[in-house]
């Protein structure tokens, strides 16, 4: 059997543990300094990437928030990176503890707005994944315009030949 989505899960988790352990040590001035982006620092971005991931869970989960959790988080950079790779963590958990034709599933939600849609699980997955690796590139971006120069590598193939 060749790559999977579940693989593809188990990449988009190694890659925001990546993330947080390359983040552990940086102060927190610079997790939150204003920078020119989608989102305006590093925190905002692991944020977006947590809400995203917590968003598409409860909706596959079938509920529709029409909140992100983060307007409502508070926490300090510790708590900030357990969310971040935790949130990843969760949605492979919860995919692991369904059968192969959950994945071929569709199912419908609302977005944040109230519009009704419906998708198959497979794709969301494979969206939610793709979405993570665009924004951690965006925080390789920031980092290095922090003046980071000891970052890691979240590409795909990094993963496949560190199993």
């Amino acid at each position: 059997m060749g790559y999977s989505v579940l693989d593809h899960l188990r990449y988009n988790a190694w890659a925001n543990s990546q993330i947080a352990d390359l983040l552990t040590p940086v102060s927190e001035h610079v997790l939150y300094e204003r920078r020119n982006s989608s989102f305006p620092s590093i925190a905002a971005t692991l944020l977006h990437i947590w809400d995203a991931e917590v968003i598409w869970l409860k909706r596959m989960q079938g509920s529709s928030p029409s909140e992100f959790q983060s307007a409502q988080f508070s926490g300090d950079k510790t708590a900030l990176l357990a969310g971040f790779t935790n949130s990843s963590r969760d949605l492979l958990l919860f995919i692991e503890s369904k059968d192969p034709a959950f994945l071929l599933q569709r199912y419908s939600y609302r977005s944040r707005k109230g519009e009704p849609f419906s998708d198959t699980v497979e794709e969301t997955l494979f969206h939610i994944v793709n979405h993570g690796s665009y924004h951690r590139g965006q925080i390789t971006t920031l980092l290095r315009q922090a003046n980071v120069t000891t970052l890691v590598s979240t590409d795909l193939i990094q993963y496949l030949r560190s199993r």
